[in-house]
């Protein structure tokens, strides 16, 4: 039987302005896995760190950004891996952020902000889509989730 595992985050970043907003997308590096890849921030939860940890200090690695807000969506994605016979389950977050100057690290080529149409084409993997959907339908609703989602900035 496969283990099933919690290793990694999915980050949907986003910027609003004057009622615009949009939603940051980096392109992975071709010496990474899934080169060329456009993605939102991801990245492995260390030991002893929680997933919004990592959400946090994922951002600020790869993008150079610091949060104003951050919840948990209402979705987890999950895929399974070969390597390890395991299936991951993977938390996902919206991070509100404050600027578009991003700085860039190695692991990432390229950045555009796009809006929500435009990233849902760009994503590859349903999981993807489906994270970036469910943070779009958390910032564009006024239901109680985001209340009730929302994570304490230290």
């Amino acid at each position: 039987m496969a283990n099933i595992v919690s290793r990694v985050v999915d980050c949907y970043v986003f910027h609003l302005s004057e009622g615009v907003l949009s939603f940051l997308l980096l392109k992975r590096n071709k010496n990474k896995i899934y080169e060329h890849l456009w993605q939102g921030v991801a990245g492995k939860i260390e030991k002893g760190e929680a997933a919004w940890e990592t959400a946090i200090r994922e951002l600020k690695e790869e993008t150079g950004l610091d949060p104003s807000n951050i919840f948990v969506a209402d979705h987890t994605s999950s895929f399974y891996e070969v390597t390890g016979n395991r299936i991951n389950i993977v938390p996902v977050f919206g991070i509100e952020v404050n600027s578009k100057e991003v700085l860039l690290s190695e692991e990432h080529i390229d950045f555009k902000w796009v809006d929500y149409h435009e990233a849902k084409q760009t994503l590859v993997w349903n999981g993807q889509k489906k994270g970036l959907e469910v943070v779009y339908d958390m910032i564009t609703n006024s239901d109680e989730r985001m209340r009730w989602s929302k994570i304490d900035l230290p």
